[in-house]
């Protein structure tokens, strides 16, 4: 669920506005809570929205019934005073009382909590952390918390003030955004309310990015470069096999750039005939378009947009595409792991008005979609690695093993293709070993059959050449 759901929920006429919170599924950004739930319970809840994007929790609605919030003064007191109670360090949050009416015709008031996104990590005085992923409350692990402090030693950069005034933001951007989440009131409260604003009312780096008619007079490095090539190696000098009129350039606000950018890969991306759902022999892209779309939107949404010295690149191969954005993977996270990485966002407010565009589902399944396109298209796993200052998504067009080679091979060999892959150069059979983390008996015997079913090509003198490197075929 987009937080827009929630928005409209809540802009409906008192008598409706009741059904319309209870019909709604929990979700990242939003929780019911009984009248009568514990402040130090409803802390948990402060804490791990906070702890992520932020979201709103509305307390009075419980196993389909309306609480009336205000039956109990002094409990609406205590719970009002959630933050400043029981969270450390206290999580910023707005409260406000609505009206609606029960389904008996009772007036009832709820209490409404929009929660920001935190500029530290917090936890609750017991020194406990949690961090919303999907619509639960998830306490954190020893590592998991390391992780998370890590990323959250410094404030996220998206909060930062941009030095930009709301002349600077293209109204008419404002307008249909305000118009897509159904909210009401001014466009200062609209950007209040998403956190896109301090507390001293300046413009985030956020807004700034999201709306400012042209982000790049400020920050020149905030664009996307798409380049296709003509060869599967870029060359250089007087072999460089860029093609002449594929090195486009994309600026201005973030929704506009992954727009437009995902019309410049479109256009770009290799086809092949395929026989498709119609029955027909039809164009099918040699890397499917869910895959590298997801793979871009994560680049943009999620890049150090505090480099400033580089930029997000899409670069088209005819075997490959390749997507590099600024900023290594957050926290002790390890690249050759993809699928354990746990959702963070780290540009919060970015997330959070990109998933009310609905780019982006953010439910932290974007790297697992990733990895579900391209083993339906029965392509080989994505690849990621790190660089010192970025990180490098690639996305193969060759068929992944076959299943019966892949039960001859030792447990973990599909790293030691992902290594030769990502590799700029060819490998020795030692730099494998320590690039994939194997031992030298499971690399020898997984090379060798790789070697025998053509996957892999061997380049040596002598069968103990000890300068003998490995290639992919």
């Amino acid at each position: 669920m987009s937080r827009d759901e929630i928005d409209a929920a809540l802009a409906s006429p008192a008598h409706e506005v009741a059904g319309a919170l209870l019909a709604l599924r929990e979700s990242q950004w939003f929780e019911r809570k009984s009248a009568r739930v514990a402040p130090k319970d409803l802390a948990i809840t402060f804490i791990a929205m906070a702890n992520a994007e932020g979201g709103r929790i509305v307390v009075g609605l419980h196993d389909g019934e309306v609480e009336d919030v205000q039956q109990n003064p002094d409990r609406l007191n205590a719970l009002l005073q959630t933050s400043a109670d029981f969270t450390t360090p206290p999580v910023r949050a707005r409260s406000e009382l609505i009206t609606c009416v029960d389904p008996r015709g009772r007036s009832a008031s709820l209490l409404v909590i929009d929660v920001h996104p935190g500029d530290t990590v917090h936890e609750t005085k017991s020194g406990d952390c949690y961090l919303r992923i999907g619509d639960e409350s998830r306490k954190l692990l020893f590592a998991q918390r390391q992780e998370l402090t890590f990323d959250r030693g410094h404030a996220p950069y998206d909060g930062t003030p941009a030095g930009a005034d709301l002349s600077e933001l293209n109204e008419s951007l404002l307008e249909d955004y305000r118009s897509t989440i159904g909210a009401r009131g001014s466009i200062r409260s609209l950007l209040d309310a998403r956190s896109l604003t301090r507390a001293d009312g300046e413009l985030t780096v956020a807004a700034y990015l999201l709306f400012a008619e042209h982000p790049g007079s400020r920050m020149p490095h905030a664009h996307v470069r798409v380049l296709r090539y003509r060869e599967n190696e870029r060359g250089t000098g007087a072999r460089l096999s860029l093609d002449g009129d594929s090195d486009v350039r994309i600026e201005g606000p973030i929704p506009s750039v992954i727009e437009h950018a995902a019309a410049a890969i479109d256009s770009r991306v290799p086809a092949r005939r395929a026989l498709t759902a119609s029955g027909r022999f039809e164009l099918v892209p040699v890397i499917p378009r869910d895959a590298w779309l997801e793979g871009l939107v994560n680049a943009v949404v999620h890049r150090s947009y505090s480099m400033a010295g580089d930029h997000i690149r899409v670069e088209i191969f005819p075997n490959r595409v390749e997507i590099e954005s600024p900023g290594r993977f957050p926290g002790i996270v390890d690249p050759t792991k993809p699928l354990d990485i746990r959702r963070y966002a780290r540009n919060p407010r970015i997330a959070r008005v990109c998933a009310d565009l609905t780019i982006g589902r953010e439910l932290g399944e974007g790297i697992h979609r990733i990895f579900d396109e391209m083993r339906i298209a029965g392509l080989n796993d994505p690849v990621y690695e790190q660089t010192a200052q970025s990180t490098r998504l690639t996305l193969l067009a060759s068929a992944a093993l076959p299943e019966a080679l892949r039960r001859q091979l030792p447990r973990g060999s599909e790293r030691i293709l992902a290594v030769l892959r990502a590799a700029p150069t060819p490998l020795g059979t030692g730099e494998i070993m320590a690039a994939s983390d194997l031992s030298r008996p499971t690399v020898k015997k997984a090379l060798q059959l790789l070697r025998d079913a053509g996957y892999v090509t061997w380049t040596g003198a002598s069968a103990k050449d000890p300068r003998a490197t490995w290639t992919i075929t």
